[in-house]
C-alpha cells in the first residue's frame, strides 16, 4: 500500500519591502513521503519571494514537483496557459534546467542543504548559457531553522528587506538571507 502525502495548510503573510509586494497567501501543501519538511518550508520561502500579490488564475501555483518529472514545484502560468515562471526547489541536474528554461520565461531554483557548493562546482560551467535561469542557495543552518517552524496548521509572516528575509511564526523567528549563486553579478 503507497504512502498518502501529509497536507499543510498555511497561511503566509508577505510584507517584501524589495518589491513592493505585500499580500496574504492561503496555501494547501502536500508533503510527499519522499519530502522532508525541510524541503516543504524552502517551497513555501520561494512562493513567498516569487508570487505577486494576486492569487487570480495567473498566481504563482503549486504543481506537482517530485511526483511528475515533467513539472516543477511551482509554476506560473498566463490565462492562455504561457509558463512564466518554473520554480525548482533542491538540486536539479542541468538537463532539467536547460528544458525548463526552453519552457518557461523565467526558471528560479532554490537550492538548501550542506551539499550545494558541491553541486554547484559542477553545475555552473553547464548553465552559462540560460539567460533566463536565477539560483539562489539558502544556507543550510538557516534553511533547517526555517524547517523548525513547520506545522501542519501554519501561521508565518515573512518580512523581506534588503535581500535579508525574517520568517515568525508568532513565537519564533528564522532570519534567512538567500545568496545569489546565478547569474553571478546579482
Amino acid at each position: 500500500m503507497a504512502l498518502k502525502s501529509t497536507i499543510y495548510k498555511a497561511t503566509v503573510q508577505v510584507a517584501d519591502m524589495d518589491r513592493n509586494v505585500y499580500a496574504t497567501h492561503h496555501l494547501t501543501l502536500a508533503l510527499h513521503p519522499s519530502e522532508t519538511e525541510e524541503r516543504l518550508m524552502v517551497r513555501v520561502l520561494a512562493h513567498a519571494l516569487l508570487a505577486d500579490a494576486g492569487d487570480g488564475a495567473d498566481a504563482l501555483q503549486a504543481a506537482r514537483g517530485l511526483s511528475d518529472a515533467d513539472e516543477p514545484d511551482l509554476w506560473q502560468k498566463d490565462l492562455s496557459g504561457q509558463l512564466l515562471q518554473w520554480v525548482e526547489v533542491g538540486q536539479p541536474d542541468d538537463r532539467r534546467l536547460a528544458k525548463a528554461c526552453g519552457r518557461a520565461e523565467r526558471v528560479s531554483v532554490f537550492a538548501y542543504a550542506s551539499s550545494v557548493p558541491v553541486w554547484w562546482a559542477a553545475l555552473r560551467g553547464k548553465v552559462t548559457r540560460l539567460s533566463n535561469l536565477a539560483v539562489w542557495q539558502l544556507p543550510a543552518a538557516q534553511s533547517q531553522a526555517l524547517a523548525g517552524l513547520a506545522q501542519r496548521s501554519l501561521q508565518l509572516q515573512l518580512t523581506v528587506q534588503d535581500g535579508l528575509v525574517w520568517a515568525s511564526d508568532g513565537q519564533r523567528t528564522v532570519e534567512i538571507q538567500p545568496q545569489a549563486l546565478w547569474p553571478e553579478n546579482r
